[in-house]
């Protein structure tokens, strides 16, 4: 719990480190290079799919065993040292901060009236089309944004790092890497995904719903609706592809009194998505504070619920 809560407190000061190796692009290059090499091998949709087994050992094995080998290693070197090395290692970890940084240039954009500029900052943390959206339009999908990664940015990684360390922590970010870079129900992936978008729902499943449950704490403590936080949560919380996504978004649509979700264009074409929470009022551009302010309460609960836990 030392090292998370210090790698934690390194985030909120720090934020992502631009330009410095990091071990999560680390993850995302073993990535692409074991799936380059097994494609070569593949002939059929069979061989895929074992080949995407393959490609996620490989990966989730890699990515746990290097920082295990190396903290214990340190650790027996220096207990001091070991602690300074895995807090550092959970720094890279968690998204918190960068997660903020992302939706506030948003925000930012659109409280100075620059559209234009408000839509480029969105389209690098959104999959939607980006270049017609309004400001609620803008606004709503950079909430959704911060909502959904609540869990699988900050929220999924400090369960995992309580559970078994820095170690586990990449573990959970190579599951989540995978399913982000070949996760995809498109014809490419569609076979060689396959098991990396069903791995990322499983290891997903109790901390995004452990993530709502906090958040909705986190909504009482903020004097938000968290009545409607829990009824939206109970109705909407299926109302995504996913088994996990919205059961954060439908926290965030209840605590808010906004609706998420929805109809949305991807590559030019529309694709129907139920929608989250009732349309009491219309999604504004300070609903992107509310929810980093949501998100980081959430965040702080999740870190006194690891310090209960071993106590």
């Amino acid at each position: 719990m030392l090292t998370l809560v210090i790698g934690y407190l390194l985030d909120l000061i720090f934020g992502d480190p631009h330009g410095s190796p990091h071990p999560i692009r680390l993850i995302g290059k073993i990535i692409y290079g074991v799936e380059r090499y097994l494609r070569d091998k593949c002939k059929n949709s069979d061989n895929e799919r074992k080949a995407g087994v393959i490609l996620w050992l490989t990966v989730a094995i890699i990515s746990f065993l290097i920082p295990f080998i190396i903290l214990f290693f340190v650790y027996k070197f220096s207990y001091i040292l070991g602690i300074i090395v895995e807090s550092v290692m959970i720094y890279f970890i968690l998204a918190a901060k960068s997660l903020k940084v992302e939706s506030m240039k948003v925000y930012i954009q659109l409280k100075n009236n620059n559209i234009i500029e408000a839509r480029r900052y969105l389209s690098y943390i959104v999959g939607r089309d980006t270049g017609n959206l309004d400001t609620s339009s803008i606004s709503r999908a950079a909430v959704e944004t911060v909502a959904e990664n609540t869990s699988d940015g900050v929220i999924a990684p400090m369960l995992f790092i309580i559970l078994g360390g820095a170690p586990l922590g990449f573990l959970y970010k190579a599951i989540n890497t995978l399913d982000s870079m070949v996760g995809y129900k498109n014809e490419k992936y569609i076979n060689m995904g396959r098991f990396s978008a069903i791995a990322d729902d499983v290891a997903n499943y109790i901390p995004s719903r452990i993530s709502a449950y906090l958040m909705i704490l986190a909504s009482m403590i903020l004097k938000m609706d968290y009545k409607s936080a829990y009824k939206i949560y109970k109705r909407d919380r299926y109302n995504h592809n996913s088994p996990n996504s919205a059961q954060t978004e439908a926290v965030c649509a209840g605590s808010l009194n906004i609706m998420l979700g929805g109809d949305n264009f991807y590559g030019g074409v529309l694709v129907h998505k139920p929608t989250i929470g009732d349309n009491i009022r219309e999604v504004e551009i300070e609903d992107i504070k509310r929810a980093n302010n949501l998100m980081y309460v959430t965040s702080i609960l999740c870190l006194i619920l690891g310090i209960i836990m071993f106590l």
